[in-house]
């Protein structure tokens, strides 16, 4: 109330022992004190109607001020019996309404009183004058102390309360005693209401209870006990109220925090004390992760159902079901999947890796493909694993740099049916093992196909660095015929020199070199180019498909004119055996590819 506003309460004490209390605030909301007003003072002198109150701050009890009220105190004999009945017969009426209850055993799911005892707890009423709002209130009050979330018991209390609330908001007006037991039962259906809405997958009519103790997965089924629970909320609240509206929402998000909350207890244990890095033998992980991608599939599952339920129609239009609880379940996946990983941090894209990985993108696609808003720290399942990705491409690019350093080479001096060394197609099915590996994150993220492809680049420049120092003695005769030529006094000295020795023989490792470097350009690198630019596919329209490969040809055009050197130095030297020899009897053997 403001000060002058002119309003006015009304308030029905039950005895002269009662106290008015009015909280006193100042203009910001920040409280005062308080006034404690006795009933029975106002009694004393009821026309002493405007008066002086103190206000005293609790609990020092110190006077702060006072305050002036007009009250009027005014006290009526209940004239009309046939309407209100008395005091006496209500009491009567509560002792037989009682043992009617007792007789048919009045209990959860057997509520309704039927024969001889209705019969004569209606001719009791109508002929004592106890009103029929008294005894539908006071059913009620018998009722509410045996609800359960149902159909049945809802549906009950809705007919009861119907024609009470009607009289209570039309002309005729409720006595005091009836006022009093409608507050106590509303408060008392508001609990079981919040019951029916925060257990809405809980509910089930077969159970005695109307609740369901273990927990079940959903089902797309909406509860029977649902609609009435709408339409009895309806009746106590102005659904078309901010507040109410509020309050409704609110219960449904209670339900999806306690859904949401009983599902993430199955991977409690891996984020327990949210260690980082906890060691764990490899079934362990692999346990972890599929728990992880259940979770995953869970949430979408409970999102899912809410859709059906709600395309039930059921829910007032203000309720948009699917989207208030995937806001909730969404952004407590995000969290426990962000707990997770930190404690226990993928390696690589493993099998139970790569699952859940398709798991948390495939949860991100379905709310986006059912029309769920962007839901603020929700699930972003690349966002999530970014930086593992980046992380696992950088750590298997080392990997293989490190397999290519001259004291990590198993193959020394051993060669293949294709008279190559084993070397190189070691390296080509570690790097395409390595792409299949990303097939699952290059489908759903191609832009990571760059990365990817950088790597493979520079783990071919360290193959082939690798192989030109393995027969590093074998091409060192080359490098003059390969060095740009500079016709000065030294050079034709060491030419001339250079002529005057013995004939070059082709060494058989110089033939394994080559083809190798052959078997590199015709089979094994074209096998890595095409697995790579057949990923372009993934690349959304308008997306720069056309740069893929290019670090990869770059590899390829310093690999064909390494190849093409090698080659004119061989002839070259070749040839100069011819200019020495009229007649060569050298041989040497063929290459082959």
């Amino acid at each position: 109330m403001q000060p002058g506003s002119g309003e006015t309460h009304v308030f029905f004490p039950d005895s002269l022992g009662d106290d008015l209390i009015i909280d006193v605030s100042d203009t910001k909301g920040k409280p005062c004190g308080r006034v404690v007003a006795q009933v029975a003072t106002m009694a004393e002198e009821p026309a002493d109607k405007l008066r002086w109150w103190s206000i005293y701050r609790e609990p020092e009890h110190e006077l702060v001020g006072r305050i002036h009220l007009y009250v009027q105190y005014t006290t009526a004999a209940d004239e009309n019996n046939t309407k209100y009945g008395s005091v006496a017969e209500t009491v009567a009426y509560d002792i037989v309404l009682e043992v009617a209850m007792k007789a048919q055993h009045i209990q959860q799911r057997n509520l309704v009183l039927q024969g001889s005892w209705k019969w004569l707890l209606t001719e009791f009423a109508s002929y004592y004058g106890v009103s029929d709002a008294y005894t539908k209130l006071r059913y009620l009050s018998y009722i509410v102390d045996v609800a359960t979330p149902t159909a049945d018991w809802l549906n009950l209390v809705h007919e009861l309360l119907l024609p009470v609330l009607m009289k209570s908001h039309g002309t005729a007006t409720l006595s005091h005693q009836e006022n009093r037991i409608l507050g106590e039962v509303e408060e008392q259906i508001e609990q079981t209401l919040a019951m029916v809405f925060e257990n809405y997958k809980c509910l089930d009519e077969s159970l005695v209870s109307g609740l369901a103790e273990d927990f079940r997965p959903p089902t797309g089924l909406a509860a029977s006990a649902l609609e009435p629970a709408i339409k009895l909320y309806s009746l106590l609240h102005d659904v078309l109220s901010p507040e109410a509206q509020l309050r409704l929402c609110g219960y449904f998000q209670t339900a999806a925090r306690k859904r949401s909350r009983r599902h993430m207890l199955e991977t409690d244990e891996f984020v327990a004390g949210n260690s980082e890095g906890i060691k764990m033998d490899m079934v362990t992980f692999t346990t972890a992760y599929q728990k992880m991608k259940s979770l995953c599939h869970n949430i979408r599952n409970e999102i899912f159902t809410d859709i059906e339920i709600h395309n039930h129609h059921i829910l007032p239009s203000f309720v948009d079901l699917p989207n208030l609880t995937a806001a909730i379940y969404s952004v407590e996946l995000s969290n426990r999947l962000r707990s997770f990983l930190v404690a226990c941090p993928p390696t690589g894209p493993s099998s139970p890796v790569a699952d859940l990985v398709i798991a948390t993108a495939d949860f991100q696609k379905d709310l986006a493909s059912w029309n769920i808003c962007s839901i603020k720290a929700g699930v972003d399942a690349k966002e999530l694993f970014h930086l593992y990705i980046v992380l696992w491409i950088e750590d298997k690019r080392r990997a293989l740099l490190e397999n290519c350093r001259l004291d990590k080479v198993k193959w020394s001096g051993v060669r293949t049916q294709h008279m190559t060394t084993p070397f190189v197609d070691e390296m080509y099915d570690l790097l395409k093992n390595t792409l299949t590996e990303y097939e699952v994150i290059i489908c759903r993220w191609p832009e990571y196909i760059f990365v990817l492809e950088n790597a493979i680049a520079d783990i071919e420049k360290a193959v082939i660095d690798s192989l030109e120092k393995q027969y590093v003695d074998i091409l060192a005769p080359l490098k003059d015929c390969i060095a740009p030529k500079k016709f000065g006094l030294k050079y034709v000295q060491k030419l001339a020199k250079r002529n005057s020795t013995c004939p070059y023989v082709v060494p058989e490792d110089l033939g394994i070199l080559l083809n190798t470097m052959k078997r590199l350009l015709d089979v094994l690198r074209p096998r890595i180019e095409s697995h790579l630019r057949s990923w372009s596919s993934c690349i959304p329209h308008g997306g720069n498909s056309a740069a893929i490969g290019e670090r990869l040809s770059e590899v390829t055009v310093t690999l064909r004119a390494k190849f093409r050197n090698y080659m004119q130095a061989v002839v070259e030297k070749l040839s100069e055996n011819v200019s020495v020899f009229a007649k060569p009897e050298t041989t040497h053997p063929l290459f082959t590819s």
